[in-house]
């Protein structure tokens, strides 16, 4: 989880803006611009007022001060308005200051980001740890559904792209995701029974394969009852733990580009890729890409267990070790 405003919407202009100003007025603030960091460009702005009072009280100034550079999507004090009563009040508590600094540092993308480039792209990593989703309609492109407003805000530290909203990571662990789904009853319970809810609830990151609860089903009768069983309980580990990746949040486009992946057991798990299927020791990933505060969720239909691989079919053939 990475790298995390803005100047005056009157004087940017770009590909994707939606304002248009003389272009000698835009040279000029583009010129004054590149000499001030992202946060002296915010505050001399005056239309990030917000903003600027959310960075301080998230202790981020020195941060967006520093070398960079930073890309940063820039909610107005228009967009903060536009939060439910109270939220921003709420979040500027100093109990509060390392949600503030998750949601601020969600905004910013680490690199210089023109937008000729933000056009092109479908998503871009944060220094938050998540990935905001980007769309291009026309002459409107959105992040995360906040539409940008103004761009190539030119700063000695990077560059600012205004939108018209704030945008939100989520807000929650692989554990509390996986928890409010509905469809990973079993997975949560055999976390718990595993103690692995302190583990999979740190900083990770991680990437969870997750079995759904009708692949917790398909095992035999009476496997996962015996597994749930305190004397079990290294076992029960041990599975659980050939399902969880290490130190990475791998969405589905790097994961697809794999051949294996490293589990947290030690032992990997092989990737094969079949047009739109992607199948993991013969699971079928049938969901990807669950966003998490603490890394990513990909959905399989199939458990999978540790010293085997199992077929389309779901059947296990033994294999020890890793995969070739």
């Amino acid at each position: 989880m990475l790298t995390t405003l803005a100047a005056s919407i009157l004087l940017a202009t770009s590909p994707v803006a939606v304002q248009n100003a003389p272009a000698k007025a835009n040279t000029t603030a583009t010129t004054a611009a590149a000499k001030s960091t992202i946060v002296d460009t915010a505050v001399a702005a005056g239309s990030f007022k917000t903003l600027v009072a959310a960075v301080q009280a998230a202790g981020l100034v020195e941060t967006l001060n520093g070398t960079g550079p930073f890309t940063v999507f820039a909610p107005t004090d228009e967009a903060f308005a536009k939060l439910p009563a109270g939220t921003v009040e709420s979040l500027l508590k100093p109990e509060n200051k390392a949600k503030l600094a998750a949601i601020l540092t969600y905004h910013v993308v680490p690199g210089s980001v023109k937008a000729a480039d933000v056009v092109k792209l479908k998503n871009a990593g944060t220094v938050n740890g998540q990935r905001v989703d980007i769309k291009v309609d026309g002459k409107k492109v959105t992040v995360d559904g906040a539409t940008v407003t103004a761009t190539d805000i030119a700063c000695s530290n990077g560059v600012i792209h205004v939108i018209d909203t704030v945008i939100l990571p989520v807000d929650g662990t692989v554990v509390d995701v996986a928890a409010k789904n509905g469809s990973f009853n079993t997975l949560v319970a055999a976390v718990k029974a595993a103690g692995l809810v302190e583990t999979l609830s740190g900083k990770g990151p991680f990437t969870i394969l997750a079995p759904t609860d009708a692949a917790f089903a398909k095992l035999p009768a009476g496997t996962l009852e015996m597994l749930l069983k305190p004397e079990n309980k290294k076992q029960l580990a041990e599975i659980l733990s050939y399902h969880v990746v290490p130190g990475v949040a791998a969405y589905s486009d790097a994961v697809v580009k794999m051949t294996e992946v490293p589990t947290v057991l030690g032992s990997t798990v092989a990737v094969k890729v079949s047009g739109d299927k992607v199948m993991l020791n013969g699971a079928n990933v049938v969901a990807v890409d669950v966003e998490a505060s603490n890394g990513v969720i990909h959905v399989i239909d199939t458990v999978l267990l540790p010293g085997a691989r199992t077929s389309p079919t779901g059947q296990a053939n033994a294999e020890g070790g890793k995969t070739n």
